[in-house]
Protein backbone atom coordinates (compact mmCIF):
# COMPACT_ATOMS: atom_id res chain seq x y z
CA UNK A 1 0.00 0.00 0.00
CA UNK A 2 1.67 2.72 -0.91
CA UNK A 3 1.71 6.00 0.87
CA UNK A 4 0.47 9.66 -0.61
CA UNK A 5 0.94 12.70 -0.05
CA UNK A 6 -1.67 15.77 -1.75
CA UNK A 7 -0.34 18.65 -2.10
CA UNK A 8 -3.64 20.99 -2.41
CA UNK A 9 -7.00 21.89 -0.50
CA UNK A 10 -8.67 23.64 -2.72
CA UNK A 11 -11.36 22.42 -5.26
CA UNK A 12 -9.88 19.59 -7.01
CA UNK A 13 -7.97 18.64 -3.74
CA UNK A 14 -11.30 18.35 -1.72
CA UNK A 15 -13.08 16.29 -4.72
CA UNK A 16 -10.16 13.54 -4.54
CA UNK A 17 -9.91 13.40 -1.29
CA UNK A 18 -14.04 12.50 -1.64
CA UNK A 19 -13.57 9.89 -3.95
CA UNK A 20 -10.88 8.66 -2.00
CA UNK A 21 -12.06 7.87 0.97
CA UNK A 22 -12.91 4.16 2.11
CA UNK A 23 -10.42 3.38 -0.55
CA UNK A 24 -8.36 0.44 1.34
CA UNK A 25 -5.90 0.18 -1.39
CA UNK A 26 -4.71 4.09 -0.19
CA UNK A 27 -2.79 5.52 2.70
CA UNK A 28 -2.95 9.29 2.61
CA UNK A 29 -0.21 10.42 5.05
CA UNK A 30 -0.24 14.01 4.15
CA UNK A 31 -2.13 16.97 2.64
CA UNK A 32 -0.12 20.03 2.29
CA UNK A 33 -2.03 22.79 2.30
CA UNK A 34 -1.59 26.54 1.98
CA UNK A 35 -1.27 28.76 5.61
CA UNK A 36 -4.67 30.83 4.71
CA UNK A 37 -6.33 27.14 4.41
CA UNK A 38 -4.61 25.00 6.62
CA UNK A 39 -7.08 25.01 9.25
CA UNK A 40 -10.20 24.12 7.41
CA UNK A 41 -8.12 21.67 5.65
CA UNK A 42 -7.21 19.97 9.02
CA UNK A 43 -10.79 20.34 9.83
CA UNK A 44 -11.88 18.81 6.29
CA UNK A 45 -9.38 15.83 6.51
CA UNK A 46 -9.38 14.69 9.71
CA UNK A 47 -13.47 13.89 8.90
CA UNK A 48 -12.29 11.96 5.48
CA UNK A 49 -8.43 10.75 6.71
CA UNK A 50 -8.41 11.05 10.70
CA UNK A 51 -4.82 9.28 10.29
CA UNK A 52 -3.66 12.23 8.00
CA UNK A 53 -1.43 14.89 9.03
CA UNK A 54 -1.79 18.52 7.42
CA UNK A 55 0.73 21.14 7.22
CA UNK A 56 2.17 23.70 5.22
CA UNK A 57 5.53 21.33 3.84
CA UNK A 58 5.70 17.98 3.06
CA UNK A 59 7.53 16.16 5.97
CA UNK A 60 9.62 13.48 5.14
CA UNK A 61 10.27 11.98 9.00
CA UNK A 62 9.94 9.47 9.97
CA UNK A 63 9.62 8.00 6.32
CA UNK A 64 9.07 10.00 2.82
CA UNK A 65 5.65 9.20 1.44
CA UNK A 66 6.13 7.04 -2.10
CA UNK A 67 3.94 9.44 -4.15
CA UNK A 68 3.41 13.08 -3.93
CA UNK A 69 0.35 14.02 -6.00
CA UNK A 70 -0.23 17.66 -7.00
CA UNK A 71 -3.22 19.87 -6.96
CA UNK A 72 -2.77 22.75 -6.03
CA UNK A 73 -1.37 25.00 -9.03
CA UNK A 74 1.29 26.31 -10.96
CA UNK A 75 2.75 27.55 -7.72
CA UNK A 76 3.32 24.55 -6.47
CA UNK A 77 5.95 23.50 -8.47
CA UNK A 78 8.38 25.19 -7.21
CA UNK A 79 7.05 25.40 -3.68
CA UNK A 80 6.84 21.36 -3.30
CA UNK A 81 7.37 19.21 -6.18
CA UNK A 82 10.69 20.15 -7.52
CA UNK A 83 12.18 19.67 -3.74
CA UNK A 84 10.18 16.03 -3.44
CA UNK A 85 11.79 14.89 -6.65
CA UNK A 86 15.21 15.53 -5.79
CA UNK A 87 14.42 13.78 -2.04
CA UNK A 88 13.27 10.50 -4.28
CA UNK A 89 9.77 11.18 -4.10
CA UNK A 90 7.98 10.40 -7.58
CA UNK A 91 5.18 12.86 -8.24
CA UNK A 92 1.97 13.35 -10.47
CA UNK A 93 1.32 16.48 -11.60
CA UNK A 94 -2.00 18.09 -12.71
CA UNK A 95 -0.92 21.65 -13.38
CA UNK A 96 1.30 21.12 -16.81
CA UNK A 97 0.81 24.74 -18.10
CA UNK A 98 3.48 25.25 -15.40
CA UNK A 99 5.90 23.98 -17.96
CA UNK A 100 5.11 26.36 -20.16
CA UNK A 101 7.77 28.42 -18.60
CA UNK A 102 11.41 28.35 -20.28
CA UNK A 103 13.33 26.16 -18.53
CA UNK A 104 10.99 24.44 -16.16
CA UNK A 105 11.06 21.21 -17.99
CA UNK A 106 14.56 20.63 -17.92
CA UNK A 107 14.68 21.66 -14.19
CA UNK A 108 11.69 18.93 -13.55
CA UNK A 109 13.76 16.38 -15.03
CA UNK A 110 16.88 17.27 -13.17
CA UNK A 111 15.83 17.23 -9.97
CA UNK A 112 14.32 13.57 -10.87
CA UNK A 113 17.42 12.33 -12.04
CA UNK A 114 19.28 13.62 -8.89
CA UNK A 115 16.40 11.92 -6.80
CA UNK A 116 16.38 9.04 -8.90
CA UNK A 117 12.46 9.56 -8.99
CA UNK A 118 9.46 9.75 -11.53
CA UNK A 119 7.69 12.55 -12.92
CA UNK A 120 4.07 11.90 -14.44
CA UNK A 121 2.08 13.95 -16.38
CA UNK A 122 -1.87 13.68 -15.40
CA UNK A 123 -4.04 14.19 -18.77
CA UNK A 124 -6.58 15.90 -16.65
CA UNK A 125 -9.61 17.09 -18.66
CA UNK A 126 -8.53 15.87 -21.94
CA UNK A 127 -8.90 11.90 -23.39
CA UNK A 128 -6.21 10.61 -26.35
CA UNK A 129 -3.24 11.51 -24.81
CA UNK A 130 -2.13 7.84 -25.10
CA UNK A 131 -2.34 7.59 -27.95
CA UNK A 132 -1.42 10.81 -29.42
CA UNK A 133 2.14 10.21 -27.38
CA UNK A 134 2.01 6.79 -29.41
CA UNK A 135 1.76 8.66 -32.23
CA UNK A 136 4.60 10.99 -31.84
CA UNK A 137 7.05 7.87 -31.77
CA UNK A 138 6.18 7.14 -35.61
CA UNK A 139 6.49 10.87 -36.49
CA UNK A 140 3.20 13.80 -35.79
CA UNK A 141 2.74 16.27 -38.71
CA UNK A 142 0.44 18.74 -36.92
CA UNK A 143 -1.62 18.60 -33.81
CA UNK A 144 -4.09 21.34 -33.19
CA UNK A 145 -6.32 21.76 -30.08
CA UNK A 146 -9.25 24.16 -29.72
CA UNK A 147 -10.92 24.58 -26.22
CA UNK A 148 -14.09 26.36 -25.49
CA UNK A 149 -15.63 27.18 -22.22
CA UNK A 150 -18.62 29.46 -21.01
CA UNK A 151 -17.84 33.15 -20.78
CA UNK A 152 -18.10 32.70 -16.94
CA UNK A 153 -15.05 30.64 -17.05
CA UNK A 154 -12.79 33.10 -18.35
CA UNK A 155 -13.49 35.65 -15.99
CA UNK A 156 -9.84 36.93 -13.72
CA UNK A 157 -7.98 35.96 -17.25
CA UNK A 158 -6.81 38.80 -20.11
CA UNK A 159 -9.81 37.74 -21.74
CA UNK A 160 -11.56 39.77 -19.29
CA UNK A 161 -9.97 42.74 -19.98
CA UNK A 162 -10.22 42.56 -23.89
CA UNK A 163 -13.46 41.17 -23.59
CA UNK A 164 -17.17 42.04 -22.53
CA UNK A 165 -17.80 38.32 -20.96
CA UNK A 166 -21.84 39.29 -19.95
CA UNK A 167 -22.53 40.71 -22.89
CA UNK A 168 -21.26 37.77 -25.99
CA UNK A 169 -23.63 36.90 -28.36
CA UNK A 170 -21.37 34.34 -30.19
CA UNK A 171 -18.74 32.06 -29.87
CA UNK A 172 -15.57 34.34 -29.80
CA UNK A 173 -11.56 33.36 -30.45
CA UNK A 174 -10.07 35.27 -27.19
CA UNK A 175 -6.94 33.79 -28.18
CA UNK A 176 -5.08 32.05 -30.94
CA UNK A 177 -1.25 30.70 -31.17
CA UNK A 178 1.21 28.68 -30.01
CA UNK A 179 0.49 25.99 -26.87
CA UNK A 180 3.28 27.87 -25.17
CA UNK A 181 1.75 31.07 -25.20
CA UNK A 182 -1.35 29.96 -24.46
CA UNK A 183 -0.23 28.32 -21.05
CA UNK A 184 1.90 31.46 -20.46
CA UNK A 185 -1.72 33.67 -20.67
CA UNK A 186 -3.83 31.46 -19.39
CA UNK A 187 -2.09 29.21 -16.76
CA UNK A 188 -5.71 28.27 -15.03
CA UNK A 189 -7.59 27.64 -17.74
CA UNK A 190 -4.48 25.84 -20.45
CA UNK A 191 -3.50 23.03 -19.10
CA UNK A 192 -5.05 21.16 -21.71
CA UNK A 193 -3.41 22.70 -24.01
CA UNK A 194 -0.12 22.46 -22.21
CA UNK A 195 -0.91 18.18 -21.61
CA UNK A 196 -1.57 17.85 -25.70
CA UNK A 197 1.76 19.42 -27.09
CA UNK A 198 3.46 18.39 -24.48
CA UNK A 199 2.45 14.52 -25.95
CA UNK A 200 2.72 15.25 -29.25
CA UNK A 201 4.71 18.16 -31.09
CA UNK A 202 5.85 20.03 -28.33
CA UNK A 203 4.98 23.59 -26.97
CA UNK A 204 6.09 25.89 -29.39
CA UNK A 205 4.44 23.96 -32.86
CA UNK A 206 0.91 22.96 -31.45
CA UNK A 207 -1.30 25.89 -32.58
CA UNK A 208 -4.11 26.00 -29.97
CA UNK A 209 -7.46 28.31 -30.10
CA UNK A 210 -9.66 29.27 -27.48
CA UNK A 211 -12.95 30.04 -27.08
CA UNK A 212 -15.44 31.98 -25.41
CA UNK A 213 -19.06 30.46 -26.04
CA UNK A 214 -22.31 31.95 -24.37
CA UNK A 215 -23.78 29.04 -25.73
CA UNK A 216 -21.48 26.44 -23.76
CA UNK A 217 -22.93 24.46 -20.72
CA UNK A 218 -19.70 22.26 -20.50
CA UNK A 219 -16.07 22.81 -21.54
CA UNK A 220 -15.20 21.64 -24.92
CA UNK A 221 -12.09 20.08 -25.92
CA UNK A 222 -10.94 19.03 -29.74
CA UNK A 223 -8.09 17.77 -30.58
CA UNK A 224 -6.93 17.06 -34.32
CA UNK A 225 -3.62 15.06 -35.13
CA UNK A 226 -1.78 13.58 -38.48
CA UNK A 227 0.85 11.90 -38.94
CA UNK A 228 2.53 8.43 -39.73
CA UNK A 229 0.01 6.81 -37.71
CA UNK A 230 -2.95 8.07 -39.87
CA UNK A 231 -5.01 10.84 -38.42
CA UNK A 232 -7.79 11.35 -35.66
CA UNK A 233 -10.24 14.05 -34.31
CA UNK A 234 -10.97 14.24 -30.92
CA UNK A 235 -14.01 16.05 -29.68
CA UNK A 236 -14.71 15.78 -25.42
CA UNK A 237 -17.36 18.07 -23.63
CA UNK A 238 -16.77 18.13 -20.14
CA UNK A 239 -18.88 19.07 -17.58
CA UNK A 240 -17.38 21.90 -15.50
CA UNK A 241 -16.54 21.00 -11.46
CA UNK A 242 -19.06 22.53 -9.55
CA UNK A 243 -16.68 24.21 -6.79
CA UNK A 244 -14.86 25.92 -9.89
CA UNK A 245 -16.13 26.14 -13.14
CA UNK A 246 -12.32 27.01 -14.81
CA UNK A 247 -11.76 22.93 -13.98
CA UNK A 248 -13.33 20.10 -15.40
CA UNK A 249 -14.77 17.53 -13.77
CA UNK A 250 -12.75 15.10 -15.20
CA UNK A 251 -9.70 16.27 -14.01
CA UNK A 252 -10.68 15.06 -10.35
CA UNK A 253 -11.41 11.69 -11.83
CA UNK A 254 -7.98 11.42 -13.79
CA UNK A 255 -6.31 12.12 -10.08
CA UNK A 256 -7.82 9.19 -9.16
CA UNK A 257 -7.14 7.28 -12.08
CA UNK A 258 -3.29 8.40 -11.45
CA UNK A 259 -3.24 7.19 -8.07
CA UNK A 260 -5.59 3.90 -7.92
CA UNK A 261 -3.43 2.90 -10.70
CA UNK A 262 0.13 3.46 -8.53
CA UNK A 263 -1.49 1.92 -6.17
CA UNK A 264 -3.93 -1.58 -7.17
CA UNK A 265 -2.60 -4.62 -8.97
CA UNK A 266 -3.25 -3.59 -12.32
CA UNK A 267 -2.93 -0.60 -13.95
CA UNK A 268 -4.45 1.24 -17.13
Amino acid sequence: MPTIALVGYGAIGQSVLQLLQGDATIHLDQVIATERSLASARAGVAALFPQARVATQLALEPRSPDLLVECAGHQAIEQHVLPALEQGVSCLLVSIGALAEPGMVERLLDAAARGGSQLQLLPGAIGGIDALAAAKAGGLEYVTYTGAKPPLAWRGTPAEAEFDLDSLAEPTIIFEGSAREAARRFPKNANVAATVSLAGLGLDHTQVRLLADPSATENRHEVEANGAFGSFELILRGKPLAANPKTSALTVFSVVRGIRNRAGLLAI
